[in-house]
């Protein structure tokens, strides 16, 4: 097809587009589209956060939330009771939450 394309002269520029457009839509699906379903999942995670949920920062500080407002929490960290409040965005796991679905998924 491609072949027959380019020896016609004509038809070489149009199936360069439709390439092009191919290879941008495949590369969507399989790079952009993923990345954006781990965002939602992860901004969901940090909405549903409550008092109690044992969480790590994405610096690796491990903690209990004892405080929840719209876009801040506190933690309370080791056995001195240390309290750092901290933006929701600087969340990266959910302990509690992780093991739960790790439970359900073992069940399974």
């Amino acid at each position: 097809m491609f072949l027959a394309a380019a020896a016609t002269g004509g038809g070489s520029s149009t199936s360069m587009i439709i390439l092009l457009l191919v290879f941008f839509v495949l590369m969507w699906f399989f790079m952009i589209r993923p990345e954006k379903k781990k965002q939602k999942k992860i901004e969901a995670m940090r909405n549903a956060l409550s008092v109690g949920d044992e969480v790590v920062t994405i610096g690796g500080i491990m903690g209990t939330i004892v405080h929840v407002t719209e876009d801040d929490i506190t933690i309370e960290t080791g056995e001195d009771k240390v309290r750092v409040q901290l933006k929701k965005w600087a969340i990266g796991t959910n302990v509690r939450a992780e093991t739960a679905e790790a439970k359900e998924k073992e069940k399974k």
